[in-house]
């Protein structure tokens, strides 16, 4: 990202900032900047700057007093036990016939009519990529292990080198003096009380990895989809990238059943991602596209010689990821009914994720669109989808899937 976003780019682009061609997310500088007073940013689990928020609480109906404020530590897990208890409702302990594990917060309800009721959470672990906290009547401890935008490179400590600091929250509200020189005692009941916490709540062992946790392939978890093929039905939309099968840093074909109307058909066949980063296989002026989109940096264009033809056609196109590592580019082929139609290069593709917010789409673009030959509002396929496939892996067979070997499969499957 940091080699295409170049100061020079930056510059270019700064009359767009704000608006919707741009990606409204700060940069750590002032992420940090307003953190002040605390120390540190989101993702930084050990210390206030990346944990401690303030939150409002409005009900009328409920709370007497206008306007107050209260000091009782409060977790976001408090949150759902607080509004069972003000709608007298009991905790769920089945819910579609699983069983539920107990809430772990504390209804923050007791606070609302006494500002100086006795704290009832008063002990909290914290942990995100081996950054860790916990805080206690009071106290906190806290250790760094790691900058989170320090994706490659750096030096990661050992866990057992990690240096802890402890405050004294209640006449340190910013976590400004270090006490651990000072109470090495109360520290090591810090440290041990979160010990305890992360082996109660499955947070060991610790994994301080940090890009390598993006996808399931690196991070070795397993995914919502199984094997390397997946079938798609038009009206399948909103789909969340963890539920399409991965087509990142590896070659792959996208397969389309159509029925084009006499005169031809536009619109998205299917689409993941969005402006910001993505690929759409789509049809213009009757002609098959794919685009893929970097980042709404660069984008890859490869557009078919001919229009699909009437009738019922599969459109196929095929992409050979280059390999040698990742986010590297590939060679695009379109085909109808398995024949040639088009060729073209992507330079380059992103590989870890696409958005945290698009979605995959089949016969329409949900979100914002991942190529400008179209907008969300007109991106409704004007034919018939029978049904979508994507394939991974490099493919040396036929570009044609034949229907009698498609319904044979289907129906052993049955």
């Amino acid at each position: 990202m940091a080699a295409l976003e170049t100061p020079e780019f930056m510059a270019a682009k700064v009359d767009e900032f704000g608006s919707p061609t741009s990606y409204n997310h700060y940069a750590v500088g002032w992420a940090w900047a307003m953190d002040t007073p605390f120390q540190w940013t989101k993702q930084v689990a050990s210390h206030w700057g990346g944990t401690r928020n303030g939150t409002i609480v409005h009900w009328p109906a409920g709370i007497a007093e206008k306007g107050g404020l209260r000091e009782q530590f409060t977790h976001c897990i408090d949150i759902a036990p607080t509004i069972l208890e003000a709608a007298g409702l009991p905790e769920p302990t089945m819910v579609n016939g699983v069983q539920q594990t107990p809430m772990e917060g504390v209804s923050m309800l007791y606070t609302f009519d006494d500002p100086a009721a006795t704290e009832r959470h008063d002990l909290q672990y914290f942990e995100m990529f081996g950054n860790r906290g916990l805080y206690y009547k009071g106290w906190s401890a806290v250790t760094k292990h790691r900058t989170p935008w320090v994706m490659i490179g750096g030096e990661i400590p050992a866990f057992d080198d990690d240096v802890w600091e402890l405050y004294d929250g209640r006449t340190d509200y910013s976590q400004a003096r270090n006490l651990a020189a000072d109470n090495p005692e109360m520290l090591a009941k810090l440290q041990r009380l979160w010990l305890i916490e992360a082996t109660k709540y499955n947070v060991l062992p610790i994994d301080d990895r940090g890009i390598e946790r993006a996808t399931p392939e690196t991070a070795g978890r397993p995914t919502l989809i199984r094997g390397t093929s997946q079938l798609l039905f038009s009206g399948m939309g909103r789909l969340s990238e963890n539920s399409v099968v991965s087509i990142k840093n590896k070659s792959f074909s996208v397969t389309a059943e159509l029925v084009i109307p006499e005169g031809g058909a536009d619109g998205v066949i299917i689409a993941q991602g969005g402006r910001f980063g993505g690929w759409s296989l789509y049809a213009i002026g009757g002609r098959a596209v794919f685009v893929y989109n970097v980042l709404g940096i660069q984008t890859f264009r490869t557009e078919a010689e001919l229009p699909i033809p009437a009738g019922k056609c599969q459109v196929r196109m095929e992409f050979g990821y280059d390999g040698g590592g990742l986010g590297k580019g590939g060679d695009v082929s379109l085909y109808y009914d398995g024949n040639p139609v088009g060729t073209g290069r992507v330079g380059a593709t992103q590989a870890m994720v696409f958005s945290a917010d698009e979605t995959t789409d089949v016969g329409y673009e949900s979100g914002t669109a991942v190529s400008s030959d179209y907008t969300t509002r007109d991106s409704r396929f004007t034919g018939r989808i029978n049904w979508v496939q994507i394939d991974l892996g490099d493919d040396n067979n036929d570009h044609f899937i034949d229907p009698e070997e498609r319904f044979r499969i289907i129906m052993a499957r049955q």
